[in-house]
């Protein structure tokens, strides 16, 4: 980790915390929601994918929708004190927390490569958490309106608009229900600006707490009108992925389009990477390489069944012996063949 300052170092490990605990809350809400809504189909009540709405009279459904609602407090709120390029990568522990939760409270079945895709993504958090960048101060509005003007940021969200204007009207109508890559790229890409809307509003949240006139500011309301418009179009189009393909699929190809695109937008606009060494830019990157591997075999693989019987016999277990069958090597194709030859010539030779 690059060298901080005390009061730097103090605002990174809130962001940090902040960050886990969104993580753990979010996890943990899908399992209380589900958990509501399977003790409905208990009761014969009529559930919601047929049209129902009687989880809104389960506690545990409340539950939670709470848990949700913290989480994404906490991770809104962990945007004002961590840089954005720690803590987007770090909203991959939630996939870990459920996918634990759910093996012990849902009775569903975590294979072997769900868990190997579980400790990656621990160790990759880790990596990242090690390595993580340190951004450029950025305490108050007037400072985020300075980097607001920055050509580059210009650039890069004139880019943003464009490409999400051409993929909205352009490229949605035509293969939007057949490539899963174009709603996705429309969440991730906007989901960028979004997040820099989060990180200013948290800084301005943050003020205000201070006793600073902050709703007199107007870059406060901008940032606000942009982050709904931003979140409304994410919302919108990532139901319309759920709803065409598998989640299986959307999930690990949006976290990694969104958390890259997010990692750029934040690097052009905070230079977070001006003060990092060589060896803290390889660490990052191999931290975030390493849960989008943990994110893909925790959902690639998860309905595959994987068994003993699916291990090469060496390795299987024997019903009375402790460790398995033990190796026996196969014969040698070529020897067996020399073999066979030489014992028809021992026969020809005792009948001539």
């Amino acid at each position: 980790m690059t060298a901080l300052s005390p009061a730097n170092r103090n605002d990174f490990y809130i962001g940090l915390g902040l960050a886990i605990s969104s993580s753990v809350f979010i996890g943990g809400s899908f399992i209380l929601k589900k958990k509501g809504l399977l003790r409905l189909a208990s009761k014969g009540s009529m559930r919601a994918g047929q049209g129902g709405h009687a989880y809104l009279k389960e506690w545990l459904w409340w539950a939670g929708l709470l848990s949700m609602g913290a989480g994404e407090a906490a991770n809104f709120a962990a945007y004002a004190f961590a840089p954005a390029t720690l803590v987007t990568p770090l909203g991959a522990l939630s996939v870990l927390v459920s996918a634990v939760l759910s093996s012990y409270f849902l009775n569903e079945r975590l294979n072997v490569h769900g868990k190997i895709g579980c400790v990656l993504c621990i160790l990759g958090s880790s990596v990242m958490v090690i390595h993580a960048p340190q951004e450029e101060e950025v305490v108050s509005l007037n400072a985020m309106a300075e980097k607001l003007k920055d050509p580059g940021f210009i650039v890069f969200a004139a880019s943003v608009v464009v490409s999400s204007l051409i993929l909205i009207f352009v490229a949605g109508p035509r293969y939007g229900q057949k490539n899963v890559l174009v709603y996705v790229l429309i969440c991730s890409v906007i989901g960028s600006l979004s997040v820099s809307c989060v990180k200013g509003l948290g800084i301005g949240i943050k003020e205000l707490v201070m006793g600073e006139s902050v709703l007199k500011n107007p870059l406060f309301w901008v940032l606000l009108i942009c982050l709904v418009a931003c979140i409304s179009t994410q919302i919108n189009y990532l139901n319309k992925a759920l709803d065409i393909f598998n989640t299986s699929i959307v999930t690990p190809i949006y976290y990694v389009f969104f958390t890259t695109a997010v990692m750029s937008c934040s690097a052009i606009l905070f230079k977070e990477w001006n003060r990092m060494g060589a060896d803290n830019i390889v660490g990052t990157f191999s931290g975030f390489l390493t849960i989008i591997l943990g994110i893909f075999l925790l959902h690639a693989f998860k309905d595959i069944s994987f068994t003993w019987d699916t291990l090469p016999l060496f390795l299987r277990r024997q019903r009375g012996g402790p460790w398995g069958q033990p190796y026996v090597a196969l014969p040698n194709q070529e020897a067996e063949t020399e073999g066979r030859q030489a014992g028809w010539g021992s026969q020809q030779s005792i009948f001539s």
